[in-house]
């Protein structure tokens, strides 16, 4: 049967990584962010202000269209980061963060709502969850120029921000993995008990965590 997998998580995290590898792994098809350049990002960057709404419905835009080529594919797909995500965490933080007004947010908000509800969710939410400590280190491995300026507070408040979402994220059912102690990218091992994991959510499994004694297992075998 088809099935439709979102991966979320923080910057830096390792999402583009796990959607690669479990595509590869079990055959899925897999849908990375949107490309194509924001044309409101320079302004955006000069004055955020005055361009974070314009920049955040490009986004969601892009996002939404993505949801509805995901839904639309004929074979099981997985997502690098989902439509939720835009507006829930990074949206949501512009907002706090008193970048975009209150008008703003609020037609944000309302557009995202409507749209959202015309767009089946996902069967699976696999939310990569990891301490800033991992992600600034992970930030650094990867040596993308443009990210090594990200501040350690920036991502404690998403991760603040992703923590709350995922808690009180009802459209589907969501695993969380503990990213910090699973290098899925070096170890088969690691990667082996994400899928199984997955698999038996999807079965329909209701409980399925991540044991400490399975971690430690696998991380004896990659040691």
């Amino acid at each position: 049967m088809k099935k439709f997998v979102a991966v979320a998580g923080n910057i830096g995290v390792g999402k583009s990584s796990l959607v690669e590898l479990l595509s590869a792994r079990l055959g899925w098809e897999p849908f990375y962010e949107p490309v194509g350049e924001n044309p409101y990002l320079a302004d955006f960057y000069k004055d955020m202000r005055a361009w974070s709404f314009q920049s955040q419905i490009f986004f969601l835009s892009r996002r939404l269209r993505a949801h509805r080529q995901l839904l639309d594919h004929p074979t099981s797909a997985i997502q690098d980061r989902s439509v939720y995500e835009d507006a829930e965490i990074f949206a949501y933080n512009l907002y706090l963060q008193k970048h975009m007004t209150e008008r703003d947010h609020q037609t944000y908000r309302e557009l995202y709502q409507v749209l959202s509800q015309f767009l089946p969710p996902p069967d699976l939410v696999v939310y990569l969850r990891a301490t800033v400590d991992t992600l600034v280190q992970r930030i650094a491995n990867r040596g993308r120029d443009y990210e090594q300026l990200i501040e350690r507070e920036y991502l404690t408040r998403l991760n603040s921000l992703y923590k709350s979402w995922i808690e009180n994220f009802t459209l589907c059912p969501v695993l969380t993995v503990p990213a910090d102690d699973l290098n899925y990218v070096a170890y088969d091992s690691h990667l082996d008990l994400i899928v199984s994991k997955i698999q038996e959510k999807l079965a329909g499994k209701e409980e399925v965590i991540f044991e400490d004694a399975e971690v430690a297992h696998v991380n004896n075998l990659s040691s």
